[in-house]
């Protein structure tokens, strides 16, 4: 399987980071661990949202319209009570 996810930042609220992987526990662990470079200065993060895939290509085209305008518009309106917490 291969997932795309939605991180939000513990630190910096308004700090958020759209990924995709195969494995998701091993890379929420990478990105608390500092081992992200783009991410390591807003730990720790929180898993506020994920997709799983069967299809890498699925997958990827669903981070790459996530990390849009419109796609990160729907995702604060989708998930607006998560992030508010």
């Amino acid at each position: 399987m291969f997932y795309v996810y939605y991180l939000q930042s513990k630190q910096k609220r308004n700090q958020y980071y759209t990924g995709y992987t195969e494995d998701l526990r091993e890379r929420l662990k990478k990105h608390n661990d500092g081992l992200v470079p783009s991410t390591k200065p807003y730990r720790p993060w929180e898993l506020v949202f994920y997709e799983a895939y069967k299809s890498q290509k699925d997958a990827k085209r669903r981070e790459v319209y996530l990390k849009t305008t419109n796609g990160r518009k729907a995702l604060k309106f989708m998930l607006r009570e998560s992030l508010e917490s």
